[in-house]
């Protein structure tokens, strides 16, 4: 079948309503991800945390996420999509709660230990998922809406976490963020499964979904990670990921407190910038997966498509550097929002690269360890920021360490732009012998 199935058509609903599960499960992934940074005002001044502690608690979520992402891979494409993610959303549900019950700051870095351990799950499954159910030419457009979920998550979450800390109490946020994963769960379990095993897709919607000519008729084979990290286009995907990952997470967890300091907002007053920040990342989420297909449509190749694409997205990262001289905060929240879409559209590709390149019975492999390489990074820069922030909160300066934060941003997305095109010029597709 060619083109002419769509998202209209019955089989093609049933396509895009997989990729609306997904979406719901990074959403719920991001709103539990996102619960401590919103409630840092609070909790720094409940349990007495400096922001090298708080960083150390950023750190032990980072390391077992990392831990956690190399883990899911392997046990994904050993057990499956369908298994892999109820694995992981019963575990980070569990482990949302569980922060509920955290007495000491030690109780909340164990907390945190398994949820990153539980939210590993998510990226892996999502993207192998995505590969089972699409042709590369839709791969990158699926991911952005599925990914655009992470925005959704970081827009709910200011919403509506402050208001249930004020209302009833700090923990009852953590609570009720862990029990929506389980209604999630139920969904999954009766809607998904493989397009091999679907009673309703035909052949010809099967040979469309496989319509990738290198993708025809491939046996599937045991894939060492010492294979893997001898393929230049995996060490191209986590450098990607290894330089542009802690971004996303500087984002997520010190911007309210950024905005708290920097603007003297209170928390019930954090909401609104921080909507509007998550809001423009959906716009970039879903616009960066769109436009390489664009581009291709109109004659350009694959690989010239997502690497020109990327580019422009992190160009788009380069004005955070200005914020610097922004007194203005809405003037902050432009230059913020900007190199936060900017960074979703860049996530939606970089996500696709590792489909585009390898064979899908080692993509969820190939995504752990790229994942796992992000989390490396996003373990090691929060003690650098819970530092610098501690040394100049101490100089009565901390806006200056936002300053180097916001420059580091603004020139991490052209540096991995640069070292992926190093490693694979062309994004050729992977022979795993």
């Amino acid at each position: 079948m060619n083109s002419t199935v769509t998202a209209s058509s019955p089989i093609g609903k049933y396509r895009w309503r997989i990729v609306a599960l997904l979406f719901f499960a990074t959403t719920i992934n991001y709103i539990d991800r996102q619960v401590i940074g919103l409630l840092k005002p609070i909790l720094e001044k409940e349990f007495h945390w400096t922001e090298t502690q708080y960083g150390e608690i950023v750190m032990i979520f980072s390391a077992c996420y990392a831990l956690g992402l190399l883990v899911f891979g392997r046990f994904v494409d050993k057990v499956g999509t369908k298994m892999g993610y109820t694995v992981s959303i019963v575990v980070w549900s569990i482990a949302a709660m569980a922060h509920a019950l955290a007495k000491s700051t030690f109780g909340f870095g164990a907390a945190r230990a398994l949820l990153g351990l539980g939210e590993a799950g998510n990226f892996p499954v999502a993207v192998k998922s995505v590969a089972e159910w699409f042709p590369k030419k839709e791969r990158a457009f699926a991911t952005g809406v599925f990914n655009s979920g992470a925005n959704i998550g970081a827009v709910v979450a200011p919403a509506v976490v402050p208001w249930l800390a004020a209302t009833y109490g700090w923990q009852e946020a953590f609570i009720w963020t862990g029990v929506i994963g389980f209604v999630w769960l139920i969904f999954w379990l009766v809607m998904y499964e493989l397009p091999a095993k679907h009673k309703k897709v035909s052949k010809a919607e099967y040979d469309y979904i496989h319509s990738d000519p290198e993708e025809v008729q491939v046996e599937e084979k045991k894939v060492t990670w010492g294979q893997l990290f001898a393929i230049r286009q995996t060490w191209a995907f986590v450098f990607g990921k290894l330089l542009t990952d802690p971004i996303w997470w500087f984002f997520l967890f010190w911007l309210p407190s950024y905005f708290s300091t920097t603007f003297n907002l209170d928390i019930k007053s954090l909401g609104l910038p921080l909507i509007i920040v998550y809001t423009a990342t959906t716009v970039g989420s879903i616009g960066g997966g769109y436009l390489p297909g664009f581009l291709h449509d109109r004659g350009w190749p694959m690989f010239k498509a997502r690497k020109i694409s990327m580019l422009i997205f992190a160009i788009c990262v380069v004005p955070i550097v200005t914020a610097r001289y922004a007194e203005n905060m809405w003037v902050a929240v432009a230059l913020i929002s900007l190199a936060a879409a900017a960074h979703q559209a860049w996530s939606a590709n970089i996500f696709t690269t590792a489909s585009d390149m390898f064979p899908k019975y080692t993509l969820s492999s190939v995504v752990g360890i790229g994942g796992m390489a992000g989390s490396i990074g996003g373990m090691l820069f929060p003690i650098v920021v819970g530092a610098l922030l501690d040394h100049y909160k101490a100089l009565g300066s901390i806006n200056a360490g936002y300053n180097i934060l916001f420059l580091i941003c603004g020139s991490a997305y052209l540096l991995a732009w640069v070292i992926m095109h190093f490693f694979a010029p062309r994004m050729e597709q992977v022979t795993v012998k």
